[in-house]
């Protein structure tokens, strides 16, 4: 886990959080633009996944392995939780949930990193 990934991921996150909220504001159904927008988030956080999971286990950093873990698996959890509820709420918060979401990924990411480099709290 480098800062690059970490700043990386929390930029893209925050972009797709943008492109959202535009859609929330806008009163726009989940369309198209913004799933593939979501599914890019997810390949890449899949990619995190098993690039962390193959760094933790050749890794000498005093890491919290469980930790770390539960982190990376949340990331990928997350986006396709907020993908099927934005599908089935048919109020304009179902764009609003997938803000929050990229939201959460934008600052799991930075955090993640915080737990690789052993300065969380």
């Amino acid at each position: 886990m480098t800062d690059l990934v970490a700043y990386g991921i929390a930029v893209v996150s925050l972009a797709v959080a943008g492109f959202a909220g535009w859609h929330t504001y806008r009163r726009r159904d989940l369309g198209n633009p913004l799933f593939y927008a979501v599914c890019l988030v997810e390949l890449i956080l899949i990619g995190l996944l098993i690039g962390g999971s193959v760094a933790l286990g050749s890794t000498d950093r005093d890491v919290d392995g469980v930790l770390f873990i539960s982190y990376l698996v949340t990331m990928v959890v997350i986006p396709p939780a907020a993908v099927l509820w934005g599908i089935a709420e048919k109020s304009r918060w179902g764009t609003g949930v997938v803000v929050i979401s990229m939201l959460t990924i934008s600052v799991l990411s930075i955090r993640l990193l915080g737990i690789w480099k052993g300065t969380y709290a």
